[in-house]
């Protein structure tokens, strides 16, 4: 049996990526083969998987996203493997990863905060008119058998929007490493709090994300304002336009409570400083910094459109609320600056964080693929008792590609050319149980006590991920060897 995997970037320092592989690697002990496609020769542990390398000329985002779907529903077409899993929008897929949520539905959060003519060129955008069609045509496609669901709430919105049976809609949660984010960091709170010029008695809100105004910035600071002087707001992560934020605080009269600290490669030390994380995101299927603040012991307050509202609420660990409603979220902030219920809800968190570990998360995405590789077993012997019993390959073969010839119809607006059977080039037997083994070596992290005139160092070394890109000789030899 043979599993693709669809990924157009492959970081292999990705937090998906780590756990993915490792549900690949159960796979691979069960003897099912791997190919990996995408756009470069991707850095992994796992040396058994086949990278198969699409990467056509492009120029823009949406001819880049373009030229890889196609060029990669040809590959398949080709190779004809048993199982397609893709995290990328393609109809030559037998389970999508929708990682990104409902893109229709994230543009219409991202809308409200935009201006009427903003709001028109989000409408009239190539790209995102081409994504909103790809979603449509991923869901109606009848080659589709099962979607990854970051959350409950993006697997409502799929269903919802358009009309995919919840039997084909598996809600797997992201894992955090409960190990690496913990409660222990709070050793590394003085050091730096001393170093932003923080008052060890405020009550310091964290909020990280890449692109302010999307993961609520403006309500945040406007929030702070309502808030008695001890509150204090510290902002993580890479922005474009900074200064404008930063003008936003001084409008408010917070300037002297609100820390930029701008992209960190390592947060750890900053979830240690924390009283509670405040993300009143418009749209976010699962934000990492709400699982990573979870796991450090830290309530949450985060906005109805979060996959991590549904963790949040069923376990008590923080607030909900609206991402524009300032002033619930103002009182959602000044509720947690009593001691107490911080420290009640945060001890929820980091249990409701515990039970989303790595082991955990992997065990469910071999489960997937075991059920997904057994159907599909099950289906190729039916085929081959089908082509006994009429005495012609010619018949077995058309009802094996069956499903693929209808998907195929799908592409034709787009030239996309799916694979033209389902009948796998050799029979594995795949309805067995297959055991999770993760073997993988466990992050750098940084212990539970640490001294706090050690720290510097500690988290330097926290951050050797032990992932050095290759060469550009070397990428070239790669690439040229796959071609010839």
């Amino acid at each position: 049996m043979r599993v693709a995997i669809v990924r157009q970037d492959y970081p292999p320092y990705g937090g998906d990526e780590r756990f993915v592989e490792a549900a690949l690697e159960a796979l691979l002990e069960r003897n099912v083969a791997i190919s990996l496609y995408a756009r470069a020769w991707p850095q992994t542990k796992l040396q058994l998987i086949e990278p198969v390398l699409c990467n056509p000329f492009y120029i823009g985002r949406l001819w880049r996203d373009w030229g890889f779907a196609r060029a990669v529903c040809r590959a398949v077409a080709k190779a004809e493997p048993d199982l397609v899993e893709s995290w990328e929008r393609l109809l030559c897929c037998d389970i999508y990863r929708a990682r990104d949520g409902v893109h229709a539905v994230a543009l219409e959060e991202w809308a409200r905060v935009e201006s009427s003519w903003s709001r028109q060129a989000l409408r009239l955008n190539p790209r995102h008119r081409y994504l909103l069609a790809m979603e449509r045509r991923i869901y109606a496609s009848p080659w589709l058998r099962a979607v990854i669901c970051r959350s409950r709430m993006v697997r409502d919105q799929i269903r919802d929007t358009f009309g995919v049976g919840e039997d084909r809609l598996h809600v797997i949660h992201d894992a955090v490493d409960s190990d690496a984010f913990h409660p222990g960091l709070k050793s590394l709170r003085g050091w730096v709090r001393e170093r932003s010029r923080i008052s060890d008695s405020a009550t310091l809100f964290l909020l990280k994300g890449a692109g302010y105004r999307r993961h609520g910035v403006p309500a945040a600071i406007a929030a702070l304002a309502q808030l008695s002087p001890t509150a204090h707001l510290m902002i993580l992560g890479e922005e474009r336009n900074p200064d404008h934020f930063a003008h936003l605080a001084q409008h408010h009269g917070v300037a002297d409570r609100v820390t930029f600290v701008g992209p960190q490669i390592e947060p750890k030390p900053y979830y240690g400083a924390a009283d509670a994380l405040v993300l009143p995101t418009l749209y976010d299927p699962s934000p990492a910094a709400a699982l990573e603040a979870m796991a450090c012991g830290l309530p949450v307050i985060t906005s109805t459109k979060s996959g991590a509202a549904e963790l949040v609420r069923d376990h008590d660990a923080g607030l909900v609320c609206d991402a524009l409603d300032v002033a619930a979220l103002a009182g959602h902030m000044r509720h947690l600056q009593g001691d107490t219920e911080r420290t009640r809800l945060g001890a929820n968190a980091r249990a409701a964080a515990l039970g989303l570990s790595p082991a955990a998360i992997t065990l469910k995405l071999v489960l997937l693929y075991r059920d997904l590789l057994a159907a599909t077993a099950t289906a190729k012997a039916q085929s081959i008792r089908s082509v006994g019993t009429a005495g012609s390959v010619g018949s077995g073969h058309a009802v094996a590609s069956s499903v693929r010839g209808a998907a195929m119809t799908q592409h034709s607006a787009m030239d996309l050319v799916p694979p033209k059977s389902m009948v796998p080039r050799r029979a594995a037997a795949a309805a067995a149980e297959i055991p999770m083994d993760d073997g993988k070596p466990p992050p750098p992290v940084l212990e539970w006590r640490v001294d706090p005139d050690a720290a510097p160092p500690d988290v330097a070394r926290s951050l050797a991920m032990e992932i050095a890109p290759p060469s550009r000789s070397g990428r070239e030899r790669t690439h040229g060897s796959n071609r010839g």
